[in-house]
């Protein structure tokens, strides 16, 4: 049994994470870190509400013991400078990962990052290199294991909506085509990104930067 720790969990990729572990039979608590409340009660569920996530210091004392990080915690590039992308998305993350790595070493970290990320950290896209610097730092850490996930086209199920209102409105748009594009490998789903993770614990990969096609094959082991 694993007791896991969510990042992300009031956004659409970690909400997908969020419901699959509470419904999946080998994780036996939840602990959701979050800047506002989920609003939702389980057995398996616990809550930490953190406006500072660079504050992390002030509750590590409650991060012990775990098996597991989803890290789903994101922000769009849109309107940011680099600085602050850079902020959010590596410097916080960094804080997760230290203290995390402090208290559970042995513990599997997923760090949900994105397609087209540039793994070394060279390349024109400003969003592309903060992500590869953090999937690196994150990688290269020394937890148990770690993986980069970077999902592209994601639908998202069971009733889930995501925080952009444009994305809203395409997938609504699409609905009716979701059956089908489902079939393909090149798409995947909220509910399949969450299997996936859970997988991950008892069947370890090679492969630690995972897209699509692969987080598909992997949420149907």
């Amino acid at each position: 049994m694993n007791r896991v720790i969510i990042t992300g969990a009031t956004g659409m990729v970690g909400k997908g994470v969020l419901l699959e572990c509470l419904d999946h039979p080998s994780v036996s608590e939840v602990l959701a870190i979050n800047r506002s409340s989920l609003d939702l009660q389980h057995s398996k569920l616990k809550e930490i509400i953190l406006e500072d996530f660079a504050a992390l210091e002030t509750i590590e004392d409650q991060l012990k013991g775990y098996d597991a990080c989803f890290y789903c915690m994101g922000v769009s590039v849109v309107g940011l400078n680099e600085q602050k992308y850079t902020h959010i998305t590596f410097s916080i993350t960094q804080i997760f990962a230290d203290v995390l790595y402090k208290h559970n070493p042995t513990m599997v970290f997923n760090y949900v990052s994105g397609k087209g990320t540039d793994s070394s950290e060279k390349g024109r896209s400003m969003w592309a290199r903060v992500k590869g610097r953090t999937e690196n730092y994150i990688l290269n850490k020394g937890f148990r294991d770690a993986y980069a996930f970077r999902p592209g086209a994601i639908i998202p199920e069971r009733g889930i909506k995501s925080k952009t209102g444009w994305y809203n409105a395409i997938y609504v748009i699409m609905r009716p085509f979701f059956a089908l594009l489902k079939k393909s490998k090149n798409i995947t789903t909220t509910t399949k990104i969450g299997l996936a993770m859970i997988h991950m614990l008892s069947k370890p990969s090679d492969l630690k930067h995972l897209e699509n096609h692969d987080i598909n094959l992997l949420a149907e082991i």
